[in-house]
């Protein structure tokens, strides 16, 4: 199924969103949650799955959807589709401050993977799958790391990073950094985890005891803050209840 052509244009800068355009009988999933606006002509229906196969039974899409709960998202999503007459908007924005990533699937060969909660919508006739790290260790230890987003398609797909966003072109490299950091990447990059060497390093050096290596030729995106260090910021600095005293009963 080929994805539909949907036009786009994205708003903000430090909180951002993305209004994509829709001629009649277009289609965008998203989802659950994401959107902020449509205009009168769109109407929305809540579907198990994302109507990449039409011809996908009931069962399938019930094992496909309960893939993606292992992500940590929504058994079900939105479908957003132009029903009347013209150009009609949808606008969706992520959970949480940050930039938003439009990304042609056809000029990435059709597949990138990315962070299990990155994706935020997408044409329709894009498929979104779950993919395994083939090494074990990479969901013990890299955090964000074991459970990916695989998105399969010839359209647009939008998914939402934390801070500001970097592009990095590997040709034939290697990239060491932050599990947290990485955002999503093509197919055609190898993805580790690989312990910090040194003990001193590992538990002092402040950057955790693991970091992703991503060697080969392809595309990686890169996020400046991730959530979970936003988060934990915010808790380190929260006021403690009666002062950071917890009061006993009598």
């Amino acid at each position: 199924m080929r994805s539909h052509e949907v036009d786009y244009k994205i708003i903000g800068h430090d909180m951002q969103m993305v209004e994509v355009e829709l001629d009649p009988g277009e289609t965008v999933i998203a989802e659950a949650g994401a959107m902020n606006y449509m205009t009168g002509g769109i109407e929305f229906e809540t579907k198990m799955g994302d109507g990449s196969d039409p011809e996908q039974g009931f069962f399938s899409k019930l094992f496909s959807a309960g893939k993606r709960m292992m992500t940590g998202e929504s058994l079900f999503m939105t479908h957003f589709t132009n029903s009347g007459h013209g150009k009609q908007q949808v606008s969706f924005a992520a959970p949480y401050p940050g930039s938003i990533i439009p990304v042609d699937l056809a000029n990435q060969g059709g597949t990138i993977i990315c962070q299990k909660d990155s994706f935020l919508a997408a044409a329709m006739g894009t498929r979104i799958s779950v993919e395994f790290n083939r090494r074990l260790g990479s969901g013990f230890f890299g955090g964000e790391g074991f459970v990916l987003q695989k998105l399969e398609g010839d359209g647009m797909a939008f998914i939402h990073a934390c801070g500001t966003v970097v592009e990095k072109r590997l040709d034939n490299e290697t990239l060491r950094l932050d599990t947290g950091c990485l955002v999503a990447f093509t197919p055609s990059i190898s993805y580790e985890i690989e312990m910090v060497k040194g003990i001193r390093s590992m538990f002092f050096g402040g950057e955790g005891m693991f970091l992703a290596t991503l060697r080969g030729t392809g595309t990686v995106w890169i996020q400046s803050l991730p959530f979970s260090r936003l988060a934990d910021r915010i808790l380190a600095h929260a006021p403690k209840q009666n002062g950071g005293v917890e009061v006993g009963e009598d």
